[in-house]
């Protein structure tokens, strides 16, 4: 049992990191193919097309605690949705109309 664990963690980090090879020099012959030519940048290297791929990672998708879950939110407001009543509904829905407008605050007027 222990073996097969140690087993699949090792398969797990050789895949991990051919992977990460594989991307690293995916994404710098598509800079160093697409960026000079369009944008006039230069070329980079290996690593900074592994850098750029660590950030893009980071900026655009960050890290989440459960990989794969991220249409949870769905489900869960469903649920809330079935358990709340029709008053409950309604003002939901009201606030949902006012926008972003402090609770108490009277309706912006519209310009004629």
């Amino acid at each position: 049992m222990k073996v097969h664990r140690i087993v699949r963690v090792m398969v797990f980090a050789l895949v991990a990191g051919l992977a990460a090879m594989l991307l690293g020099f995916v994404v710098e012959w598509l800079w160093n193919w697409l960026m000079p030519a369009v944008f006039g940048l230069h070329t980079i290297g290996y690593w900074q097309a592994l850098g750029l791929l660590i950030l893009s990672k980071i900026l655009f998708s960050g890290f989440h605690a459960r990989p794969g879950h991220r249409g949870d939110w769905r489900t869960r407001f469903g649920r809330r949705w079935d358990q709340m009543t029709t008053e409950e509904r309604e003002k939901f829905r009201a606030g949902l109309r006012s926008g972003c407008e402090p609770e108490g605050s009277s309706p912006a007027v519209p310009k004629v």
